[in-house]
């Protein structure tokens, strides 16, 4: 059976304004533990970032966490995990979580959040990998990003075959799954490129 081996979390340094967010943090960090499957994030200690890592830790899970050195100070780098590398600056970082990880979810955050997860559908787009990602859009935060994916879709600028592929989960017990169930997919067929839109 193919296995799912680490997941990259990307989410905010702050907690935002639904405490849904919080509790989201807590349960996919305490899911890839009790799975047994690696954290790797942004190294912080701070907001949902933190709180991923925290209650992995918590649930005995292998957290590594990859953090620039002028974020250390800002984003009171976590002392507690396994492994944490720093880096020199943030496209060594992004390089680096990317290749520590099986798979990539995007939970609620900002601008680097989104960036960040942009960044995974575009290099999926050009055929960079056939990563599983997946948006865990709590209480529809991430229904105005997949709003505006169907407006580019509709204006033709997301074609058969060059539409990033991706999953949608709502509820954060579904994300642990529904990963496990993509990789194991991907594997027995590594030319299925079909999008993948799963709302749970």
């Amino acid at each position: 059976m193919v296995r799912l081996n680490s997941v990259c979390v990307y989410c905010g340094s702050g907690f935002g304004g639904d405490p849904a967010f919080r509790q989201a943090a807590v349960t996919v960090g305490r899911g890839l533990a009790e799975a047994g499957i690696g954290l790797v994030y942004g190294g912080g200690n701070v907001g949902l970032m933190g709180t991923v890592a925290h209650a992995a830790l918590e649930s005995g899970g292998h957290v590594t966490g990859i953090i620039p050195d002028f974020l250390k100070s800002r984003e009171r780098m976590l002392d507690d995990i396994q492994e944490t590398v720093v880096v020199g600056d943030m496209h060594t970082r992004k390089k680096l979580m990317f290749d520590r990880a099986d798979a990539f979810v995007a939970m609620p955050g900002g601008i680097g959040t989104l960036e960040e997860l942009i960044e995974q559908m575009t290099w999926a787009q050009l055929g960079q990998h056939a990563k599983p990602i997946l948006l865990l859009s709590i209480n529809g935060f991430w229904d105005p990003l997949l709003t505006l994916l169907d407006h580019m879709r509709g204006h033709g600028f997301l074609r058969p075959g060059l539409d990033p592929a991706f999953l949608v989960a709502t509820d954060p017990a579904d994300v642990v799954p529904m990963l496990t169930e993509a990789v194991a997919r991907r594997e027995a067929d590594p030319a299925d490129t079909e999008l993948v839109k799963a709302r749970m």
